[in-house]
């Protein structure tokens, strides 16, 4: 019963299938093979725009090369205080833009306050030569705490953004539990929101190991520069049919949306269940395959004792995530196990049912 993130889990049958099947004989290296060239027509399909795709290995990778392209060294970078750049990169979005700063944002369940951005904008930018230049806005999709940004929510910041000509990217790792949790259609939370470079995640739902730097609408001028950026940074990888044949797969035949639907499909029972027991409370609406939960004192170790595997946060609440493979029969024997223990920490001899 491991919840601790989807980054624990296997590989996804077709993923693998794909990869085994392309093992075999030779192909030209560097992205110059066939699967890779077929790459962009189906993420144009996908999108509904013409789009540059460079498919990297790791998610940082991804983030630190979409934004090195946004930003200047002399740049600021606007995004949420608890995003995943600011906080789990180690420093990879200033060392790949040469020295553009973070400037972190608060803002409720992970979302970027508007009125804060604006503030923070105009805090930022009247310094002139003596502040960074305000270059970009970084959004999180899903936000780290489990929730997803609406196309609403997304154009309204972006609007922002384009006001002050700063530049849009979006750190898409669990996008696709973003895209089916709120049953949008992609480009309606991508570029048709105002989103300029997409981090497309692939490892955590599924792949092997598989991101993509994804730019709507591309000119010849973003596409070589993308693509020096991306070898300077050691992410143009020689055998690179692997990566590709992994995306391919991935978006064949809607696979991407059926993995993530079947990981918030879990997520939304296993959150239901725990809401409904006697010193738990749910934080955060469950848009995707994440959930924050605050429980009464010994009930995390309690459960942790049980086999119960979860992510402790800093602020002392605990993330369970539910994952493509996650199966169902873990998600009822947790839910069992954990109102059995909620039930002997409350002083209860019987407690909701959980049919």
């Amino acid at each position: 019963m491991n919840f601790s993130s989807d980054n624990v889990r296997g590989v996804a049958a077709p993923i693998l299938n794909a990869l085994a099947e392309g093992m075999a004989g030779a192909a030209p290296a560097y992205g110059a093979d066939p699967v890779t060239g077929a790459l962009e027509p189906l993420f144009a399909d996908l999108f509904g725009c013409p789009v540059a795709v460079l498919p990297v290995v790791t998610g940082g990778a991804a983030n630190g090369l979409a934004l090195s392209a946004l930003s200047p060294p002399y740049g600021g970078i606007f995004c949420h205080e608890e995003a995943h750049i600011a906080v789990d990169e180690c420093g990879a979005p200033e060392f790949f833009t040469a020295g553009a700063k973070l400037i972190l944002l608060p803002g409720a369940g992970g979302k970027i306050d508007p009125a804060a951005f604006e503030a923070a904008i105009e805090r930022t930018g009247h310094r002139g030569l003596h502040g960074v230049k305000p270059a970009a806005l970084s959004l999180t999709q899903l936000t780290e705490y489990g929730t997803a940004y609406s196309a609403a929510e997304i154009g309204a910041l972006t609007a922002i953004a384009k006001s002050h000509g700063m530049a849009v990217h979006m750190d898409g790792a669990r996008f696709a539990n973003a895209v089916a949790g709120l049953a949008a259609d992609p480009a309606d939370l991508t570029w048709r929101a105002g989103v300029d470079m997409l981090s497309f995640g692939a490892t955590k739902n599924g792949c092997l190991m598989a991101e993509a730097v994804i730019a709507f609408k591309p000119t010849d001028a973003v596409r070589r520069d993308l693509a020096y950026r991306r070898k300077r940074a050691g992410q143009l990888v020689s055998k690179h049919r692997f990566l590709a044949l992994q995306l391919r797969a991935y978006l064949t035949d809607g696979l991407w949306l059926d993995l993530a639907r079947h990981a918030n499909r879990q997520a939304a029972r296993l959150a239901e269940g725990l809401s409904r027991l006697p010193g738990i409370d749910l934080l955060y609406p469950v848009n995707g395959n994440e959930i924050f939960i605050d429980m009464a004192p010994g009930l995390a170790e309690t459960l942790a004792e049980k086999g119960i595997g979860m992510n402790h946060w800093p602020d002392g609440c605990c993330r369970l995530v539910t994952a493509f493979d996650t199966d169902p029969a873990d998600v009822d024997r947790a839910l069992a196990l954990a109102k059995e223990a909620a039930q002997a920490i409350a002083g209860l001899a019987s407690g909701p049912c959980l049919d």
